[in-house]
């Protein structure tokens, strides 16, 4: 089971390299761009190293800046887009005993506990690190889970936590923001440019090709790492869950009840959907949600923890 949880992280740390690779690639084929369109003294069209140069630099600065600000600040983003406010101690008191209960046993700090005022019944981790984390459920999931299935949800959020999982899904996440962001930017300001002169249309043709490069990082090659990171990742938390709690029962009950949730998370978002513990997406009507399901069928999570309930090796 270690052998696995290192196995992930290094793969995880992998693809984390590799899009930053591709964000700095799109930044060297907009230098390119440039170079290309830039009117050589003779006439012919002659690429220049220097823009290329500039292009990788400024991506590289936008895609570390993006890393900074995930690993400051990203995790008050999630929380307040997710609409999270810190769960009152005495009208939570169970939640809070559980978070720190399991957090002693895990040997970490107490998270801070966040609740969501929604019916549908969720719960998410997110922070950096250890010292520097949250966990979050919806009023929907503490109205519906007794205390035994509560500590299979909180105790597979601690894994998450434990793991870093966190840390690198907030890093992914930002940066798939950022191209989305970027890729808004540059399509509006396609709309409203009136560019003049002999070379308005290679202008046009720069900002085109950097609005589609972005929005293929946010909308296709963006999502493919997260779903790359989450999905073996929820199973692995599942696991090392139940060996926190030593209770696979607790997680399995939780999870035949999420199974039979059919209420839409209101304030999902595709950034924070791979964090929660049951895929939003897949309580969605549209089509193309499911082709971002960041998470494995809930049946077969189940299945994996019937065979450790009946002592089988996983």
């Amino acid at each position: 089971m270690y052998e696995q949880i290192a196995r992930n992280k290094r793969r995880a740390v992998v693809y984390v390299l590799l899009f930053f690779v591709v964000w700095v690639g799109i930044g060297a084929l907009i230098g390119f761009a440039v170079a290309a369109t830039a009117a050589h003294p003779y006439g012919a069209v002659s690429p220049r190293t220097a823009d290329i140069v500039t292009g990788v630099v400024i991506a590289g600065l936008l895609a570390l800046i993006g890393i900074a600000f995930s690993l400051r600040s990203g995790a008050r983003l999630v929380l307040s887009v997710s609409g999270a406010h810190p769960a009152d101690p005495h009208q939570y008191a169970q939640f809070h005993d559980i978070v720190e209960a399991l957090a002693i046993g895990e040997g970490i700090p107490k998270p801070a506990v966040y609740v969501i005022d929604d019916p549908s019944p969720n719960a998410f981790a997110t922070g950096t690190s250890p010292d520097r984390a949250a966990i979050t459920a919806t009023t929907g999931l503490l109205s519906i889970m007794n205390r035994e299935e509560l500590e299979g949800v909180i105790g597979h959020e601690m894994s998450h936590i434990k793991n870093y999982d966190v840390r690198l899904l907030l890093i992914v996440s930002t940066l798939i923001g950022m191209a989305g962001l970027l890729a808004s930017l540059v399509w509006r300001s396609a709309f409203f440019m009136r560019p003049r002169g002999r070379n308005s249309g290679q202008v046009m043709l720069v900002v085109f090709a950097a609005g589609v490069l972005l929005a293929v990082v946010a909308l296709i090659f963006g999502p493919i790492i997260r779903l790359a990171l989450s999905r073996r990742r929820e199973e692995l938390a599942d696991v090392s869950g139940v060996e926190l709690t030593r209770n696979p029962a607790g997680l399995i009950s939780a999870l035949r009840k999420l199974q039979q949730n059919d209420q839409p998370f209101a304030k999902f978002n595709h950034a924070t959907a791979a964090m929660c513990i049951d895929d939003p997406l897949q309580h969605h009507e549209r089509w193309f949600h499911q082709l971002f399901d960041t998470h494995p069928p809930i049946s077969e999570r189940i299945a994996v923890l019937e065979q450790i309930s009946e002592g089988q090796h996983v």
